[in-house]
């Protein structure tokens, strides 16, 4: 019984290694990894055992808690079809993370990590070959009509960046953590982290960028712990050296802001903008909200409600599945009581790693939760295949009870 369980185990780890690999190079891959150690876990009995180890993850059962209210909310659902495909998308929250949080161990998070960032040096590597017009642009690698290169072909620019902001913070975090590193590694990841800066602003996903910023201000903090001030200027000065760098340097980045400003000053005129779809989604979501604001409309209703109210505030707009902010889907879709359950996940997260005493989950596990809690005002992150794993799975070793038992 023992070995058998060691040989489940030692499957299940290089499964987790190949799902972190796979996460920013391919969707098919990812699930297969994900999915088998899923269906491995359902059928090698124990359940005892495991519905224990379940109970006493507190995110665990925050994850599960925000499953359930989307299964409660369909109570009250009109469009089943909707609702149903909604629950696939979160699925992973009742299975994958709970399940994972039973497997994955801390103490095999190198692994996890480098795996990880492997994967995202091919992608980068990738990127760079069709910006510098080596290989021709293929997948979701774009070309506006002006000739801008948008280079990122294994994912659209709104994950890419995310990611890439992720794996930024990884590489500086792991430079100033104080561990020992060989110098061959810390040159490596001092590389890695300036090919990374560079390639974030050749691209346009604006709330990965956001999320870059966000993790300087977030390493400034870590690195200087009993100086807020030097904390503060630091992050401050980097920001601002780093943004008129990239306005001056990138064509991509300098549209890319300058349309941001001039959509947000300029609403009424330019509601037919990415900016202005936005805010307008925003604008009529909120109106959708203030009907049901408790239990909201039920899991599947949001498209069909919200194109009623699209077509008498903003007829020229069109209509839209989801709000592109994951604050107001969970809010239209399932009222406060959902996102209340939203939020408890994010409480769990911040409350272990505050708690921990390993180094990693106090940085990576007060830095991760804060990226999304940003980037989700810009679109609903946890609904996408490629960002809502990224929360999966790093979530499910940082916040893990796990070391090497």
């Amino acid at each position: 019984m023992i070995i058998y369980d060691s040989l489940i185990d030692r499957i299940n780890q290089y499964l987790l290694i190949a799902a972190f690999f796979f996460l920013p190079l391919t969707v098919v891959g990812n699930n297969i990894a994900i999915w088998l150690i899923t269906i491995i876990w359902l059928l090698t009995g124990n359940y005892k055992t495991k519905f224990h180890q379940i109970k006493s993850n507190s995110l665990a059962t925050a994850s599960i808690l925000f499953f359930l209210a989307h299964v409660v909310a369909m109570l009250w659902t009109e469009n089943i079809s909707w609702g149903l495909e909604i629950l696939r998308k979160m699925l992973p929250f009742l299975l994958v993370l709970p399940i994972f949080l039973t497997i994955t161990k801390l103490n095999n998070s190198k692994y996890y990590i480098s795996a990880f960032l492997l994967a995202i040096s091919i992608s980068e590597s990738l990127s760079y070959l069709i910006w510098l017009e080596i290989i021709e642009p293929f997948g979701s690698a774009t070309i506006s009509a002006s000739g801008i290169i948008n280079p990122t072909p294994l994912m659209s620019h709104i994950s890419y960046n995310p990611f890439l902001a992720f794996a930024f913070y990884l590489v500086a975090n792991k430079l100033i953590s104080g561990e020992k590193i060989l110098l061959t590694e810390r040159v490596l990841y001092t590389f890695f982290a300036f090919t990374m800066t560079f390639n974030m602003f050749i691209t346009g996903g604006r709330a990965g960028q956001l999320m870059f910023f966000a993790a300087l201000v977030i390493l400034s903090f870590q690195y200087f712990k009993n100086s807020q001030i030097k904390a503060i200027i630091i992050s401050f000065l980097l920001s601002v050296f780093i943004t008129i760098s990239a306005y001056s340097l990138s064509d991509v980045f300098k549209s890319r802001f300058d349309a941001t400003i001039y959509s947000v000053t300029n609403y009424e005129e330019n509601k037919n903008t990415s900016i202005g779809y936005r805010l307008t989604f925003l604008i009529n979501s909120f109106e959708l909200v203030k009907r049901s604001p408790i239990l909201g409309v039920g899991t599947g209703d949001f498209p069909d409600e919200y194109e009623k109210f699209n077509l008498i505030n903003s007829p020229t707009v069109p209509a839209t599945v989801q709000p592109h902010n994951m604050y107001m889907l969970i809010l239209t879709q399932l009222g406060v009581v959902g996102l209340v359950s939203l939020f408890w996940i994010f409480f769990t997260q911040f409350k272990t790693a505050l708690t921990s005493s390993n180094a990693l989950v106090k940085t990576t596990g007060v830095a991760m939760p804060i990226f999304f809690l940003i980037i989700m005002w810009s679109d609903s992150y946890l609904l996408g295949h490629f960002t809502g794993n990224l929360f999966i799975l790093f979530s499910s070793f940082i916040y893990s009870n796990r070391l090497n038992v």
